[in-house]
């Protein structure tokens, strides 16, 4: 058996936070140590698609250190794909690749290239869409396979993929 001491779960939960930020930046999925013993557990998820390229996806995480997590930036990605119009604006870029701001804003049946921008902000915002150099908007490589997955945890809470 491990001693802990005080604080030793907010250094896992920081320590894992940098692991995937690490991963995030580097391109890669993290992989955390296996489950502990102690019946702490295991969550994974992974997805391997070709849309306008492969893209690979593994995360492997202890429920501790991931609940102890910050809230802010994941309830940041949660709201950005809680609005239909941007979940049409994503379903849009993982279809068909990167559009222009003019064929996202006919896509999500925006009147005004101020709404869109409203929306892209927060999907921008929350790491999900970047613009590429050619003034096209896109989603993140990194960001692709985890929306689809939360994208399909929701269908799957909503009963939609029974």
């Amino acid at each position: 058996m491990t001693e802990t001491t005080p604080g030793d779960g907010d250094l896992a939960a920081r320590v894992a936070e940098l692991e995937l930020r690490v991963a995030a930046l580097e391109g890669r999925a993290a992989t955390p140590e296996p489950a502990r013993e102690d019946g702490g557990g295991v969550l994974a998820y992974e997805g391997a698609v070709t849309l306008h390229h492969e893209l690979a996806w593994k995360i492997r995480v202890q429920p501790e250190p991931l609940l102890g997590l910050p809230d802010g930036p994941r309830t940041e990605v949660i709201a950005a794909l809680g609005n239909p119009v941007r979940v049409a604006v994503v379903r849009l870029l993982a279809s068909a690749g990167p559009q222009p701001a003019a064929a996202l804003q006919a896509a999500a049946g925006l009147g005004s290239t101020g709404q869109l921008y409203h929306h892209l902000k927060a999907l921008t915002g929350a790491r999900i869409v970047e613009q590429d150099g050619r003034g096209s908007y896109r989603l993140r490589p990194q960001a692709t396979v985890p929306v689809l997955i939360v994208l399909a945890a929701a269908s799957d809470i909503a009963g939609q993929l029974h």
